[in-house]
């Protein structure tokens, strides 16, 4: 289905996890725009995040990480404890950035959605290790689901 030198890469889980991990931080990005009609900023990143972890489960269960073997609602459950770690990097450094930093450097160009970029930037490595060895980890030896529809 896919040419060689696209299924060599597509074989690294990393490659997957950042092709899903965009997806799904442009999901995260832009319903931050939508919400931020309706809410203060500071909540609107962190809603954002949610719909962010719920379409980065949903496509890192199917594409990314080979299940555990302990069931769905576990793997959410420590995949949800990966992110609230995450969520608390993305929210304090995209607050941090558009209320100190950036305006102190006098930056003015779009500085909400600067900062929000920034901020779901920054727990790339942190979060894939964590689903990694933690999310997606089998708990039982010898337990663990097949490979990722790739």
């Amino acid at each position: 289905m896919w040419p060689e030198p696209i299924r060599r890469l597509l074989a690294h889980s990393f490659l997957r996890f950042l092709l899903v991990g965009g997806f799904a931080a442009g999901v995260n990005i832009g319903s931050r725009f939508l919400f931020s009609t309706s809410m203060p900023y500071g909540w609107a990143v962190l809603a954002a995040y949610l719909c962010g972890m719920i379409t980065a489960w949903t496509l890192s269960r199917a594409f990314v990480f080979r299940r555990s073997g302990d069931g769905w609602r576990q793997e959410l459950l420590r995949f949800g404890l990966v992110n609230l770690a995450a969520a608390a990097q993305v929210w304090l450094i995209a607050l941090g950035l558009r209320n100190h930093v950036l305006p102190t450097i006098g930056f003015a160009w779009h500085p909400d959605a600067v900062a929000h970029v920034i901020g779901v930037a920054v727990p790339v490595f942190t979060s894939y290790l964590g689903h990694k060895h933690f999310s997606f980890a089998a708990r039982r030896p010898g337990v663990a689901g097949g490979p990722p529809g790739v």
